[in-house]
């Protein structure tokens, strides 16, 4: 019998006989599986038992048999990131990082005792001693190692939870490693975990991660508790939003790895919710969990899995997917092992470079067991041999890829390979940006139309800036991405052409894809009547940037050696053996007058005109930039004439979104109706251009119906479209009244309305937003001479486009020109008395009193000023 609870009861350490149930020292994220016994053994103590020992007054010692959990095996497994370097992924899929519910063994086994259970519970109590408060957590720990069905039955009393909770505070480590297991354990079971957050577990790990003394372990365990409470969004969210978060990043820098990987862990959860996405970059999780992925480090497969994990998730957005790639990191499509099988390297009699440059054999005639091809391939880094580092890269990353893909080994993950129809489209994993592009470019030389769309995405997505442009260029991909654009399958083209797009940014890049003979295919594209508006954008897009004739063509090439010209003689260390570097662009001039004949084609460019009359604001805008180059290259305008190009640009500045005036979008979607009216500004701009390039054509003008223009103008002129949109439309304006014989109506002169709708609101504008002092002094020296002329309204539409205000700052701060100029106009403005409140709102009355009380040389004309106010 025990003893009575009056009776003191010293409570000794308690011994386990048996070797397996001696504390286990937790360093790793667990997993507890169940594994059966195959065969029942006898042994000397058939039943592992948990002996402690009391004394009382009246009776001597007693040894109690308390049965232990289970008579079974449990063993722990680690989660393990399967691959390194180039070669492991994971899956891109939502899926939470967690120690797995500690799931009940199939054979049951004999209770600990609830009454004993009841007793360590009991001893938690703060009326007890501390040394039997940590002996009672130490058992409870232990016991609930041994599966679900333990747990639950110290779950059967819940104010367990709040006394464990209560021991995180202890000054002693050996308790708050206990506590901070057995908070561990019972959050690893799902119906437990909402009430250990509700214990203030989560309150207490923050303030204990934050002593500078913690201990290593009592870290672990605290980490691995967050991480299984981290499964449950809302906790989640609570955890992102607390002190813990930078405390989990500062983590991913410790030297302890375990620990890392518990932070790598709770924070992949995290990641899980795009609602923590925005805290967790403003806290530089990204720029940490770049370099936890790519450290090498012995036995961090755990860690990279869960940086890989939450990255992705991250990289989710577009925005903090580009903060991932500028940390060195491209994410690529996982497409199966299986897929790689279609794979055929070429076989080169003479190596190349990957971008199609070739090394011309300078030597008489080739050696004479091919030693220098070999010795050629063995030295293409060596450091007399005259290649560009990015090239070199681009050499390696490809023969590294290729040899992967070659032995089947490109895609494995924990040792077996991956089939392609076991993964998801959404599947991604990250590789440094060397390995990730050699490895999207690889995957355009497969047949599997799915992995070649994907793989073209995701270049489109990583060519953010010119090293990752420049990075696909030398790697090849722009022969692929061009072939491509042949293919049958629309989602290929798209791909593709979406990847030429956003690789056409740099000049250099843009250069390198007319070279190729990409005109004669977007042409075709176009050509089309069945192709999708988006490819047809995409298409118009680039070719528009190919020919687009403000941009001056540059070439590089010409000015000297591509790539440098030195003979590779230290390469084989045969003067006879030598090599030459040539770039591919030698034969290929930069400006492929035969391709961009197409483009003069009638078919094509009646197309254009077609795409005038019924598409879109935004492709209507491409469209003219691309007839504006045939403009320029088709001086007779004979096929431009012939398609009925006037119709097409009387349809582009009747924009819907202007005519509509009865529409309430303005009014219930302002910012919709503002990004409308932005498009339709970009389209006239483009559309108003391409008419005053045609009006330089007397072929043109002799056909053209100027007074039907001139009105469609006017009304462009005075709608609300943006002001820096309506400068072409002016100049189309100034350029159609020459052409007009009758005289213009005398008091509503096209001239008087440019100056009203497009120069004044411009002046003003340069006045307000300038920096420079003589950028100012000029803008309203030019308003002064408009006004002295007495223009019609002159000085209303000043008023009415806030010039006043500028004004009067140009009096107080301006050159004494611009004092003098701002004093004449303001003048002007004063003698309408409905602009006298707007004059003494913006301070003009202390301004001019100073002028005159300094006796200026304005001040004459500052004192009529003063005079005309009501002051």
């Amino acid at each position: 019998m025990l003893a009575s609870a009056a009776t003191p009861t010293p409570f000794f350490p308690l011994k386990f006989p048996n070797a397996q149930h001696s504390l286990p020292n937790f360093n790793t994220h667990l997993e507890v599986i169940p594994v059966r016994t195959r065969t029942k053994t006898k042994l000397s103590n058939p039943k592992p038992t948990l002996i402690f020992s009391y004394a009382t007054k009246h009776h001597q010692y007693h040894c109690l048999n308390l049965i232990s959990c289970s008579n079974r095996s449990v063993i722990a497994r680690v989660s393990s990131d399967g691959g390194g370097g180039g070669g492991g992924a994971v899956d891109a899929t939502p899926q939470h990082s967690k120690s797995p519910d500690i799931e009940e063994i199939e054979k049951p086994s004999p209770s600990f005792g609830d009454g004993y259970v009841a007793l360590f519970v009991r001893m938690l109590g703060l009326d007890h001693d501390d040394l039997d408060r940590e002996q009672a957590i130490v058992a409870l720990w232990k016991y609930s190692l041994g599966g679900k069905k333990c747990i639950d039955a110290i779950m059967q009393f819940p104010g367990c939870i709040n006394l464990t909770v209560n021991l995180l505070r202890s000054k002693s480590s050996s308790p708050c490693e206990a506590a901070a297991g057995l908070l561990r354990s019972i959050s690893s079971v799902n119906l437990y975990r909402e009430l250990v957050a509700e214990s203030g577990a989560i309150e207490e790990i923050a303030g204990l991660l934050s002593q500078p003394s913690l201990t290593p372990e009592v870290k672990e365990q605290s980490m691995c508790t967050l991480w299984n409470l981290s499964v449950d969004e809302k906790l989640g969210v609570k955890i992102a939003n607390s002190d813990i978060l930078p405390l989990l990043i500062k983590s991913l820098d410790d030297d302890d790895i375990k620990l890392k990987e518990a932070a790598g862990g709770v924070l992949a959860n995290l990641a899980l919710s795009q609602i923590n996405h925005s805290i967790m970059v403003e806290a530089g999780v990204i720029q940490k969990l770049a370099k936890a992925l790519t450290a090498d480090l012995e036995g961090a497969k755990v860690l990279r899995k869960e940086a890989r994990n939450a990255l992705l998730e991250l990289a989710k957005d577009e925005y903090y997917r580009i903060l991932v790639i500028e940390e060195g990191l491209i994410p690529v499509p996982m497409i199966g092992a299986s897929a790689y099988k279609s794979f055929k390297p070429g076989l080169y009699s003479w190596p190349s470079l990957p971008d199609g440059t070739e090394i011309k054999q300078t030597s008489k005639g080739p050696s004479k067991y091919g030693a220098s091809e070999v010795l050629l391939g063995l030295n293409i880094d060596d450091k007399n041999v005259n290649i560009e580092e990015t090239k070199m890269k681009a050499i390696v990353a490809r023969s590294h890829q290729q040899f992967l893909a070659r032995i089947g080994a490109i895609e494995i993950e924990n040792g077996e390979k991956s089939q392609s129809g076991c993964l998801s489209e959404q599947r991604l994993t990250l590789l440094p940006w060397v390995d990730g592009v050699a490895r999207l470019v690889l995957i355009l030389e497969l047949e599997d139309e799915s992995a070649i769309s994907r793989a073209a995405e995701s270049i489109a997505d990583a060519s953010i800036n010119e090293h990752i442009r420049v990075a696909f260029k030398e790697a090849g991909a722009i022969k692929h991405l061009v072939r491509l654009l042949g293919h049958n399958n629309d989602s290929v083209r798209l791909s593709a052409t979406q990847a030429l797009e956003r690789l056409s940014i740099s000049n250099h890049v843009c250069q390198i894809i007319e070279a190729e003979g990409i005109i004669d295919p977007l042409v075709n594209t176009l050509k089309h009547l069945q192709t999708s508006e988006s490819l047809i954008e995409k298409s118009l897009n680039l070719l528009a940037r190919i020919l687009d004739p403000s941009k001056e063509m540059k070439s590089k090439f010409n000015d000297g050696p591509v790539n440098g010209s030195k003979k590779l003689s230290d390469a084989t260390k045969n003067p006879e053996d030598s090599a030459v570097l040539t770039g591919n662009m030698s034969d290929k001039p930069i400006s492929n007058v035969n391709a961009r004949e197409d483009v003069l084609d009638t078919a094509f460019i009646a197309r254009l005109v077609d795409i005038l009359k019924n598409s879109s604001p935004n492709l209507q805008r491409k469209a003219s930039s691309v007839l504006e180059f045939v403009t320029i290259n088709d001086p007779s305008m004979d096929s431009i004439i012939s398609v009925d190009i006037e119709s097409g640009l009387a349809a582009v500045f009747q924009q819907k979104v202007l005519n509509d005036l009865d529409s309430d979008v303005e009014g219930q979607q302002p910012e919709k109706y503002a990004l409308e009216v932005e498009e339709a500004g970009l389209a006239i701009s483009a559309a108003s251009r391409l008419l005053t390039k045609l009006l330089d054509s007397p072929q043109f003008c002799q056909s053209i119906n100027s007074s039907h223009f001139t009105k469609l103008l006017r009304e462009i002129l005075k709608s609300n479209v943006p002001l820096h949109y309506k400068d072409w439309v002016a100049a189309s304006l100034v350029k159609l009244s020459s052409l007009s014989d009758r005289k213009l109506d005398s008091g509503n002169p096209i001239n008087m309305e440019v100056t009203l709708y497009e120069t004044i609101p411009r002046l003003i504008e340069k006045m307000k937003t300038s920096f420079s002092p003589e950028a100012k002094e000029a803008a309203v020296m030019e308003l002064n001479r408009i006004i002295a002329e007495g223009m019609v309204d002159s000085t209303q539409a000043i008023a009415s486009e806030g010039g006043i205000f500028p004004l009067v700052n140009l009096i107080e701060d301006g050159s004494e020109r611009a004092v003098e100029a701002s004093l004449g106009i303001l003048y002007n403005l004063s003698m309408d008395s409905e602009n006298h409140s707007t004059i003494l709102a913006a301070g003009a009355v202390p301004a001019l009193r100073r002028i005159v009380q300094l006796q200026r040389p304005q001040w004459p004309r500052a004192l009529h000023v003063l005079r005309t106010l009501p002051t």
